[in-house]
């Protein structure tokens, strides 16, 4: 990865950070859809410059950065143009070199925690063709977790159903890979950190 370019939400008094989230990062997801190639990778890679983790929750920040390998990339990609309608609420930077200092590389991938016994029990239902009640025997002796993970919750287009992207952050010695999936997330491939 060598050029980024910058997206920071803006505070708002009358917008909340979680929802203004889920608008940018829906935008930013659908412009990456339509970069894919035909195995589904996506050159632009994501990280969050304020994520931070604790014990109880963690955040994201209010800052995104896209990276990807090249200038025209990011510009074909035109973050500026998949955001447009949220401009009141979004600071987009052109597109920059990497700083030549750096702190190290990062991967971002996706987490998919199993969180609740009522979900589960939803799906082995449907799965299995079974009604609710009888799966959700299946799940009662389940304890409740505490995921400490951030989040985006987003908006499936092609169910209309609401689901949590969990992010995970896993700091790494070296640079790794160059292509993502269609959130900009990745099990192997790294992005710089500074």
């Amino acid at each position: 990865m060598r050029f980024y370019c910058e997206i920071s939400l803006l505070p708002n008094p009358e917008v909340n950070l979680n929802f203004l989230w889920s608008k940018v990062f829906q935008q930013i997801h659908l412009g990456l859809v339509e970069m894919q190639d035909n195995q589904k990778r996506v050159p632009i890679g994501v990280s969050f410059p304020e994520y931070v983790i604790g014990e109880k929750y963690s955040v994201l920040g209010g800052k995104l950065r896209l990276f990807a390998q090249n200038e025209i990339t990011l510009a074909r990609f035109d973050a500026t143009k998949w955001l447009n309608r949220l401009s009141d609420y979004v600071h987009c930077t052109s597109i920059r070199p990497l700083p030549e200092r750096l702190k190290g590389y990062a991967i971002y991938q996706r987490e998919q925690p199993k969180t609740s016994k009522e979900r589960l029990a939803r799906r082995y239902a449907s799965r299995h063709n079974i009604d609710y009640d009888t799966a959700l025997l299946r799940y009662s002796e389940m304890a409740y977790k505490l995921i400490p993970t951030p989040f985006i919750r987003l908006k499936s287009l092609s169910s209309d159903n609401t689901f949590c992207l969990w992010i995970k952050k896993t700091t790494v010695a070296e640079s790794s890979g160059d292509t993502f999936s269609s959130y900009g997330l990745s099990t192997s491939a790294s992005v710089p950190e500074f």
